[in-house]
């Protein structure tokens, strides 16, 4: 996720000061304005798949296993945006020029007397359609009661298996690392707990089979995809160690001490390729974060997708299929042609609230001029408070997508590139049948 490794605090001021009538829009070719006015209606009615989103309540602590420490915010995310009172106002009839004071509480109230109104699943299922999204995926810890399994999808953790040893050294490193390495080693506790484990196993193959039964339970419990947030902890770069190097590591430091940096890495690039072939045999796609991310300490250099080229063309993982949360950026030019291998797809889930809909629209049109039967939508749809909720932050992903999509594809129709028909079958390709194709049985 982009949006929620920023400070949870420093993004709800976003609603501050804010005007009903300010929200953003692409800038489109004139020659393309009267075909963008043609699909911009159309595209509105498509039904979406939401390929990246972390669905919640703002009080439930399993929407996310790293909550961001404070970090500098891109322009459209500051408290001085004027964008996101429209989706107050769309969803739940705000009838306020800002949201300070009282009018915060009048959200805040009218949320709660729907929740009491549409009790259960009803109420997530009621924001999903008023937005008209199909399906969502939710990147959590562990579902919810409240969330529909047959509309949220679960995406489980896994970055946890790659951190088993003593995490001091690391936590050390900064104080972004402060926050995240103990809810790892949290998470693999819960997990062992989960099937039962009392500590980690003697052998390392025992270790490995552990790791299996995880994935394999929380199949069974409704897990759609794994997720690794790997970037916010170390490089994409991963090696390819012999088993018996991890091996040894594992003995070494199973019952104690400090790995040292290579050390560790090594046990990493191990239990990372192990987890894409397990999940390749277990049909469950392997979603990785791939862009920019927030906090003080994030090493954009450690994320360029590029890194991932010796993983993704490896014939070894040509039945494991990859998404590449986030599309890249700022490498998405480089990302839409890893999209080239046969398994590999790119989700533009974040980039649609970080980025102003001129340069997402630039962005989209990249991607559908290269590859766009391998691109799909998300929204990266996270609570950051009572206020600023999921549900806000899901209207505003799919306004933004819907204006850009349909002024990229308008361009396109312009420029003789593509017929009107073809760009509404790239529009539904990538709001919804490319994704959703993926994780049918």
């Amino acid at each position: 996720m982009w949006r929620s490794k920023f400070a949870a605090v420093a993004v709800a001021a976003v609603l501050i000061a804010l005007y009903p009538r300010a929200q953003s829009r692409p800038l489109v070719a004139p020659i393309a304005a009267p075909i963008y006015q043609r699909l911009l209606p159309q595209i509105e009615r498509i039904k979406l798949f939401d390929h990246h989103a972390h669905p919640a309540f703002a009080d439930d602590a399993d929407v996310d296993i790293a909550p961001p420490p404070p970090g500098a915010l891109p322009l459209r995310l500051r408290e001085d945006n004027i964008e996101p009172i429209a989706a107050a106002r769309a969803l739940f009839a705000f009838p306020f020029g800002d949201l300070k004071g009282p009018h915060a509480k009048w959200l805040v109230d009218k949320k709660a007397a729907l929740k009491k109104q549409h009790a259960g699943a009803q109420y997530f299922n009621d924001v999903l359609d008023r937005i008209g999204i199909e399906t969502s995926m939710a990147n959590r810890v562990a579902m919810a009661d409240y969330l529909d399994p047959a509309r949220f999808k679960w995406v489980f953790f896994v970055d946890t298996f790659m951190f088993p040893f003593n995490n001091s050294a690391l936590a050390a490193r900064n104080t972004d690392e402060a926050v995240y390495m103990p809810l790892q080693t949290k998470l693999l506790q819960r997990y062992a707990q989960q099937l039962g484990i009392a500590g980690l196993p003697q052998r390392f193959a025992d270790y490995l089979a552990f790791v299996t039964r995880v994935l394999e339970d929380n199949r069974r419990r409704g897990g759609v995809a794994v997720k690794f947030e790997a970037s916010y902890f170390r490089s994409l770069s991963f090696d390819d160690p012999p088993r018996e190097a991890a091996a040894a590591l594992y003995d070494k430091y199973r019952a104690g001490g400090v790995p040292t940096m290579t050390e560790y890495t090594t046990f990493q690039d191990f239990i990372f390729r192990y987890i894409v072939t397990e999940s390749g045999r277990l049909r469950l796609p392997v979603h990785i974060h791939s862009s920019a991310g927030g906090g003080d300490y994030f090493y954009v250099s450690g994320v360029n997708v590029l890194n991932l080229e010796n993983v993704l063309r490896d014939p070894r993982y040509l039945s494991t299929t990859f998404v590449l949360i986030h599309g890249g950026y700022p490498f998405d030019r480089e990302a839409i042609f890893l999209a080239s291998m046969k398994n590999v797809y790119l989700d533009s889930s974040a980039m649609e609230l970080v980025l102003y809909p001129t340069e997402f629209k630039d962005m989209l049109r990249r991607w559908l001029e290269t590859y766009p039967e391998k691109i799909t939508f998300g929204t990266d749809a996270f609570p950051f408070g009572e206020v600023l909720g999921v549900e806000e932050v899901y209207w505003l992903g799919v306004h933004s997508t819907r204006t850009a999509l349909a002024a990229a594809l308008a361009e396109m129709v312009a420029a003789r590139e593509i017929t009107e028909p073809r760009a509404m079958a790239f529009a539904r390709g990538y709001l919804h049948d490319i994704a959703a194709g993926l994780y049918r049985p």
